[in-house]
């Protein structure tokens, strides 16, 4: 029998190569290069070989042998390259590639291998360039076309990356993960009826995949119908149970949904099942807040920041906790964190001027700047005296609503409108870090009321107007927050709750709710009398709140007006409220005057109003035992 060629030999490694048959084809490989030792194909394919089995030291020789070779043969650069890219040696890893594309400028997927290295390093602009000169060279290319859509969305160009992807999805439709990417670049473009189909579209072609269904409850929960999300992510685990991913989107879904144990359960597994899922632990986080737990928040929100120093929602919520249990040396420097948190409603300012520290200004001007809500304006603007104090010159910059209001305690300092510009000023602060910089305590808040005051010329024509309810108990009353406050729904009361004050006689109730949104109409059956349309400004609230015996309010701007004026204010909160507030205390550090009513479990607004039912018809008698007693 005639004896085989070594490149008959060769050929038949190749094809056993390539189905597979890796022993096989490896133990051909090494026949020939026994008797052939420079057979650069041989050795070139049996590194290629070798790295297949996760071999990488023994890929490097025998790549780098044909390379010594034939130092002239482009694909052996370009196997080189993914090589090192398997080894961690990225920067090697793109020198081999280029001198792959130098060698051979119409190899494609050398072009697309050095765009894959370019993108794990962060050189996201090269390597789109990489992935478009592949798919020049290769319209068809369809890793190219699906890797460059990811590298767009990557850094931002989503209408890019959605071409890139519909791409892929028009070379291969039946492809269930071209239509999930395609999804998944829609859904962060805000596209979520497109995304839903396109991750519905991957469903249908392949059932049983359990990312499909993940992919698709995240949609769908983004759009608001959490529901069908939930009944996604159960999909999803029923197909895969170790599914770490949709175990951590189930518990996030579940914690909106306000189902809490369920949702801390599902985080709980997420996190057995990859301890360093930083996203889990801190959904873990955040459902042990709405619960009212925050030591256990703060330990989940700790190991998420530990696994993932850059996760600033975290870190957010972590800060929130501390301060929620009074622990403001650590929630304040947290809080400096708020900036970064992809839904905190301010945008960072930048001024070229630095931060101040808090050091004497020494006839400098300090920019204090309003953010976040009107409430936490009026809440911090306490700190501008003490802020004085330190030997310059404030500016004050705040919200149109608030200019009016403000400008007494500004006193001889300028108050600007937000958007308006601003006179020079050399170091700036936003008012809610006022607290870290004046090294704020439970014990030193500076809390002396009244710092706010209605003009006595405005307040004097209301009294004149409410001279004919003079004999009444006098109270003013908003129910609802802003429906743009991410916690409105918890923290705003349904108007059928305010039942029970209509039992309440010798009481006027004075509508503070301006701007009342559907759904949310005037209370039922509650006699309100109702100014709110003449209350242009919060000078004009406030004037109108001078001339009450007792403000209540859930929490929202007219509770920090009205205890910021020294008024007599009920806080409405619910059972896990805002940090200001914190945790179980009836009395509020930060006012001295308010008086504070919590649900007792979550959702129950009806003891709260039965709470302060009690307490109005009490103060109502004792005004009115007063005023017989003045007679």
């Amino acid at each position: 029998m005639t004896e085989l060629t070594n490149e008959q030999i060769f050929l038949i490694a190749v094809r056993k190569h390539q189905a597979g048959h890796l022993r096989q084809a490896e133990r051909l490989y090494r026949q020939i290069l026994a008797g052939e030792p420079n057979h650069t194909a041989a050795s070139h394919n049996l590194g290629v070989l070798a790295q297949q089995v996760g071999q990488n030291d023994a890929a490097l020789e025998l790549i780098r042998h044909a390379i010594a070779v034939r130092p002239d043969w482009s694909e052996a650069y370009c196997s080189l390259g993914e090589v090192l890219r398997a080894r961690g040696q990225l920067d090697d890893a793109v020198a081999a590639l280029r001198q792959a594309v130098t060698l051979q400028p119409g190899n494609a997927t050398a072009h697309y291998n050095l765009g894959n290295i370019l993108k794990d390093k962060g050189q996201l602009d090269e390597a789109i360039a990489s992935f478009r000169r592949a798919i020049a060279l290769k319209p068809d290319y369809l890793k190219a076309h699906g890797n460059l859509g990811s590298a767009l969305q990557e850094k931002g160009q989503l209408e890019e990356a959605i071409a890139s992807y519909r791409q892929v999805t028009a070379l291969m439709p039946g492809s269930p993960e071209a239509h999930s990417n395609l999804g998944g670049a829609l859904r962060d473009q805000g596209r979520l009826d497109e995304a839903i189909a396109a991750f519905r579209r991957a469903v249908a072609l392949d059932p049983n995949s359990a990312p499909a269904h993940n992919n698709l409850g995240v949609a769908l929960k983004a759009d608001g119908q959490l529901d069908e999300g939930i009944a996604s992510f159960r999909q999803a685990l029923a197909l895969q149970p170790g599914m770490h991913q949709a175990h951590g989107n189930l518990g996030n879904a579940l914690r909106e949904k306000g189902q809490l144990d369920e949702a801390i359960a599902s985080s709980r597994q997420a996190v057995a099942l990859e301890p360093n899922y930083s996203e889990a632990h801190y959904n873990l986080g955040a459902a042990f807040w709405d619960k009212g737990q925050p030591d256990e928040a703060i330990t989940a929100c700790r190991r998420a920041i530990s696994l993932k120093p850059d996760l600033f929602e975290a870190r957010r919520n972590l800060a929130f906790s501390l301060l929620l249990r009074g622990d403001f040396a650590q929630g304040w420097e947290e809080y400096e964190w708020r900036w970064k948190a992809r839904d905190f409603p301010s945008p960072p300012r930048d001024f070229a001027q630095p931060l101040w520290d808090g050091r004497p200004l020494h006839g400098a001007t300090l920019l204090l700047h309003a953010e976040q809500g009107l409430g936490d304006t009026i809440q911090f603007v306490r700190y501008l005296p003490l802020a004085a104090q330190r030997g310059g010159k404030i500016i004050l910059e705040c919200p149109a609503e608030l200019q009016r209001l403000l400008k007494p305690l500004a006193g001889e300092f300028p108050v600007v409108t937000q958007g308006r510009p601003l006179p020079p000023f050399d170091v700036h602060c936003p008012l809610l870090s006022l607290p870290r910089v004046f090294g704020t305590t439970l014990e030193n808040i500076p809390a002396k009321v009244p710092y706010l005051r209605a003009d006595p010329q405005a307040a004097g024509k209301w009294r004149e107007r409410m001279a004919a309810d003079a004999g009444s108990f006098k109270v003013g009353l908003a129910w609802a927050g802003s429906q743009m406050n991410r916690n409105d729904r918890n923290r705003s009361m349904p108007r059928s709750a305010l039942a029970p004050l209509r039992q309440l006689q010798g009481v006027s109730f004075y509508s503070l709710q301006k701007e009342v949104p559907q759904l949310r109409d005037m209370p039922e059956e509650l006699e309100l009398i109702d100014w709110t349309e003449e209350l242009k400004d919060f000078a004009d609230t406030a004037a109108l709140i001078a001339n009450l015996d007792l403000v209540v309010s859930v929490d929202t701007a007219v509770a920090h007006l009205a205890g910021a004026m020294g008024k007599r204010v009920g806080v409405l909160l619910p059972f896990v409220p805002d940090w200001r507030w914190l945790l179980t205390r009836k009395d509020s550090p930060w006012y001295p005057t308010a008086r504070l009513f919590r649900q007792p479990r979550a959702g129950d607004w009806d003891s709260v109003t039965r709470q302060l039912t009690q307490v109005l018809r009490a103060m109502r008698d004792k005004r009115m035992q007063l005023d017989v007693t003045n007679r």
